[in-house]
C-alpha cells in the first residue's frame, strides 16, 4: 500500500476534528467535494472505512481512531523537523535551551554559564516555558534541550537526571490535618487536589501522591480518586487556591522554603514520592547527538553531578 503523504494527513486530521466535512473544508481553505474525494482515496487504499458516517456528526471508526492519534505524532515530527533544520540553516546557529520560571531556570542558567565559558562553544540561548511546557517545547522543535520537572511526558525524549528532593504537603491553616506533625500519602485521601491543564492520569497520580510503586493496595487513598479542584496553570496561583482552604497541595520542599504563608501549613510527608528534574532532549535512536547538544549534556553533568550512566532514551510515560 502507498503510504500517505502530509498533504494527506492534514486533510484527514481536519476532518477527524471537526466531525463534518464542511467544516473540514471550511477549515483547509478549500470546497467540499476534493476533500471527501480524498478521504475515499485514502479509505480505497487503506482497505477500510475511517469514518462511519450516516450520522449528524462523522464518528471515526477503529481504523481512524488509529490514524488519528499517529498522524499527529506525525504532523508533530514534520513541525518539529522544519524548525530545527530552519535553526539549523541560520549563518551563526545557536542552541536553545528551555526550562520553567523558578528552580528549572536557576539550574539551567548554571549549566548555560559553563558551557558558553568552554572554548569554541556555540551560542546557547534561554527561553522560559510556561510551567510543564519545556519537554513540549523540544518535541516540536522549538528548542534543542530542556530542564524538565516531574510530572513531565518523556515521549520522544532522551532524559539525563540531575537531582531530586522531597515533597511535602502544603495545607490550608484551618484544616484538621495542618496540627499534625507529619502525614502520608493515605493522609490525603478524600481530599481535592488542584487540576492542571491536560492532566493525564499519570501526572494526576502523582500531584495526589497516589504513584507510590510500593503503595498498599488496602491503604485508603491509594487507588480511589482524588475529589477534584480548582484549575490551576503556576504554583503561585496552585498556593493561593490552598491559602483559600479550596485544595490540599504536593510541593517541592523549595516552593515551601521561598513561600512562607500565614495562610498555608507546609508539613513532611513520609512517603511521597520526591521531586525530581532532569534534562532532556530528541531522542535519536542511532545514539548520536549534535555535538553542540553533546557538549551541552557533558557540561550539565559537570556542572550538576548527574551520573553518567543515567544518560538514556525513554519510553512514554
Amino acid at each position: 500500500m502507498e503510504d500517505f503523504d502530509v498533504r494527506e494527513i492534514r486533510y484527514f486530521l481536519a476532518v477527524a476534528e471537526e466531525r463534518n466535512f464542511s467544516r473540514a473544508a471550511a477549515r483547509l481553505g478549500m470546497s467540499q467535494p476534493p476533500l471527501s474525494r480524498a478521504i475515499k482515496r485514502m479509505e480505497r487504499r487503506l482497505g477500510a472505512p475511517l469514518f462511519e458516517r450516516g450520522h449528524r456528526a462523522l464518528r471515526l471508526t477503529a481504523a481512524g481512531l488509529t490514524l488519528r492519534d499517529e498522524g499527529r505524532k506525525v504532523l508533530e515530527v514534520v513541525s518539529a523537523a522544519t524548525r530545527r533544520t530552519r535553526r539549523a540553516a541560520r549563518a551563526a546557529p545557536a542552541l536553545t535551551a528551555t526550562a520553567e520560571p523558578g528552580r528549572g531556570t536557576e539550574v539551567l542558567r548554571r549549566i548555560v554559564d559553563a558551557y558558553t565559558s568552554l572554548p569554541g562553544a556555540p551560542a546557547a540561548a534561554i527561553a522560559v516555558s510556561g510551567y510543564r511546557a519545556p519537554a513540549a517545547a523540544v518535541r516540536g522543535g522549538h528548542a534543542d534541550i530542556a530542564v524538565i520537572s516531574t510530572p513531565y511526558d518523556r515521549r520522544g525524549l532522551a532524559v539525563l537526571p540531575l537531582l531530586e528532593e522531597r515533597r511535602v504537603a502544603a495545607v490550608p491553616a484551618g484544616h484538621p490535618l495542618a496540627a499534625r506533625a507529619e502525614l502520608r500519602c493515605a493522609d490525603l485521601a478524600g481530599e481535592p487536589f488542584p487540576r492542571w491543564p491536560d492532566d493525564t492520569g499519570a501526572a494526576r497520580r502523582y500531584v495526589t501522591g497516589q504513584d507510590r510503586a510500593d503503595a498498599d493496595p488496602a491503604e485508603p487513598g491509594d487507588s480511589a480518586e482524588a475529589p477534584v479542584g480548582p484549575l490551576v496553570n503556576d504554583m503561585q496561583q496552585l498556593l493561593e487556591v490552598v491559602g483559600l482552604g479550596q485544595a490540599l497541595a504536593l510541593v517541592p520542599h523549595h516552593v515551601a522554603e521561598r513561600n512562607p504563608r500565614a495562610d498555608v501549613v507546609y508539613l513532611p510527608v513520609a512517603d511521597a514520592s520526591p521531586y525530581a528534574m532532569a534534562l532532556a532532549w530528541p531522542d535519536d535512536p542511532s545514539g548520536l547527538l549534535c555535538p553542540a547538544v553533546d557538549l551541552f549534556v557533558k557540561t550539565a553533568i559537570e556542572v550538576v553531578g548527574a551520573p553518567r550512566d543515567s544518560l538514556r532514551g525513554t519510553a512514554p510515560a
